[in-house]
Protein backbone atom coordinates (compact mmCIF):
# COMPACT_ATOMS: atom_id res chain seq x y z
CA UNK A 1 0.00 0.00 0.00
CA UNK A 2 1.18 3.20 -1.17
CA UNK A 3 2.08 6.10 1.74
CA UNK A 4 -0.87 7.84 0.34
CA UNK A 5 -3.84 5.54 0.56
CA UNK A 6 -2.96 4.61 4.17
CA UNK A 7 -2.91 8.27 5.13
CA UNK A 8 -6.29 8.63 2.93
CA UNK A 9 -7.73 5.48 4.78
CA UNK A 10 -6.43 6.79 8.11
CA UNK A 11 -7.96 9.68 7.82
CA UNK A 12 -11.61 8.68 7.10
CA UNK A 13 -11.30 6.08 9.53
CA UNK A 14 -10.63 8.81 11.99
CA UNK A 15 -13.16 10.55 10.32
CA UNK A 16 -16.08 7.94 10.66
CA UNK A 17 -14.96 6.90 14.00
CA UNK A 18 -15.27 11.32 15.17
CA UNK A 19 -18.45 11.43 13.21
CA UNK A 20 -20.25 8.90 14.79
CA UNK A 21 -21.28 10.55 18.59
CA UNK A 22 -21.87 13.94 16.18
CA UNK A 23 -24.32 11.85 13.67
CA UNK A 24 -26.18 9.16 15.27
CA UNK A 25 -26.15 9.78 19.18
CA UNK A 26 -27.39 13.57 19.51
CA UNK A 27 -30.85 13.91 21.01
CA UNK A 28 -31.30 10.76 22.63
CA UNK A 29 -31.05 7.62 20.37
CA UNK A 30 -33.02 4.53 19.97
CA UNK A 31 -32.17 1.29 19.47
CA UNK A 32 -31.39 1.52 15.60
CA UNK A 33 -29.68 4.65 16.10
CA UNK A 34 -27.43 3.14 18.98
CA UNK A 35 -26.82 0.10 16.23
CA UNK A 36 -25.72 2.47 13.58
CA UNK A 37 -23.21 4.17 15.96
CA UNK A 38 -21.58 1.16 17.27
CA UNK A 39 -21.31 -0.51 13.28
CA UNK A 40 -19.82 3.04 12.08
CA UNK A 41 -17.45 3.01 14.92
CA UNK A 42 -16.65 -0.51 14.37
CA UNK A 43 -15.56 -0.21 10.76
CA UNK A 44 -13.52 3.40 11.53
CA UNK A 45 -11.63 1.13 14.14
CA UNK A 46 -11.58 -1.89 12.02
CA UNK A 47 -9.91 0.65 9.58
CA UNK A 48 -7.74 2.24 11.68
CA UNK A 49 -5.82 -0.80 12.65
CA UNK A 50 -5.98 -2.36 9.14
CA UNK A 51 -4.05 0.48 7.95
CA UNK A 52 -1.78 1.05 10.10
CA UNK A 53 -0.30 -2.34 9.86
CA UNK A 54 -0.09 -2.34 6.18
CA UNK A 55 3.41 -2.57 5.10
CA UNK A 56 4.90 -0.39 2.53
CA UNK A 57 5.11 -1.42 -0.77
CA UNK A 58 8.77 -2.32 -1.66
CA UNK A 59 9.04 -2.05 -5.38
CA UNK A 60 12.40 -2.03 -6.86
CA UNK A 61 13.58 -1.55 -10.84
CA UNK A 62 16.39 -3.17 -11.86
CA UNK A 63 18.75 -2.04 -14.49
CA UNK A 64 22.17 -3.52 -16.26
CA UNK A 65 23.80 -1.27 -18.60
CA UNK A 66 26.70 -1.88 -20.95
CA UNK A 67 28.38 -4.57 -18.17
CA UNK A 68 30.65 -6.45 -20.53
CA UNK A 69 30.84 -9.84 -21.51
CA UNK A 70 30.47 -12.95 -19.36
CA UNK A 71 32.54 -15.58 -19.36
CA UNK A 72 31.98 -18.84 -17.63
CA UNK A 73 34.27 -22.44 -17.42
CA UNK A 74 35.04 -25.17 -15.38
CA UNK A 75 31.04 -25.70 -14.16
CA UNK A 76 30.51 -22.12 -12.78
CA UNK A 77 27.62 -19.33 -13.24
CA UNK A 78 28.46 -15.97 -15.19
CA UNK A 79 25.60 -13.37 -15.24
CA UNK A 80 26.13 -9.84 -16.36
CA UNK A 81 22.97 -7.87 -15.97
CA UNK A 82 19.83 -8.45 -13.48
CA UNK A 83 19.46 -11.84 -11.59
CA UNK A 84 15.80 -12.63 -10.18
CA UNK A 85 15.86 -16.44 -8.33
CA UNK A 86 12.52 -17.94 -9.26
CA UNK A 87 11.24 -14.61 -10.81
CA UNK A 88 11.30 -12.32 -7.58
CA UNK A 89 11.15 -9.13 -7.06
CA UNK A 90 7.83 -6.61 -7.74
CA UNK A 91 9.49 -3.95 -10.06
CA UNK A 92 10.54 -3.89 -13.67
CA UNK A 93 14.39 -5.88 -14.82
CA UNK A 94 15.94 -4.19 -17.81
CA UNK A 95 19.87 -5.20 -19.13
CA UNK A 96 20.78 -3.33 -22.32
CA UNK A 97 24.09 -3.75 -24.06
CA UNK A 98 25.84 -6.08 -21.66
CA UNK A 99 27.54 -8.38 -24.58
CA UNK A 100 27.75 -11.83 -25.68
CA UNK A 101 27.52 -14.68 -23.40
CA UNK A 102 30.47 -17.38 -23.52
CA UNK A 103 30.01 -20.53 -21.36
CA UNK A 104 32.08 -23.70 -22.12
CA UNK A 105 32.70 -27.21 -19.78
CA UNK A 106 29.01 -27.54 -18.50
CA UNK A 107 28.83 -23.94 -17.57
CA UNK A 108 26.06 -20.99 -17.42
CA UNK A 109 26.48 -17.42 -18.71
CA UNK A 110 24.10 -15.22 -18.66
CA UNK A 111 24.06 -11.40 -20.47
CA UNK A 112 20.67 -10.06 -19.35
CA UNK A 113 17.86 -10.63 -17.15
CA UNK A 114 17.82 -14.41 -15.70
CA UNK A 115 14.49 -15.53 -13.87
CA UNK A 116 15.89 -19.30 -12.95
Amino acid sequence: MTQGWKITIIVLAVGGIVSTPLLWLLDSPDSGQLAGASVQAAVGVAALVWALFQQPVSRTDDVALRTGMPRASGGSTAVTGVRRPQGRGSGSAKAEDTGDAIADDDSQSVSGVDHS
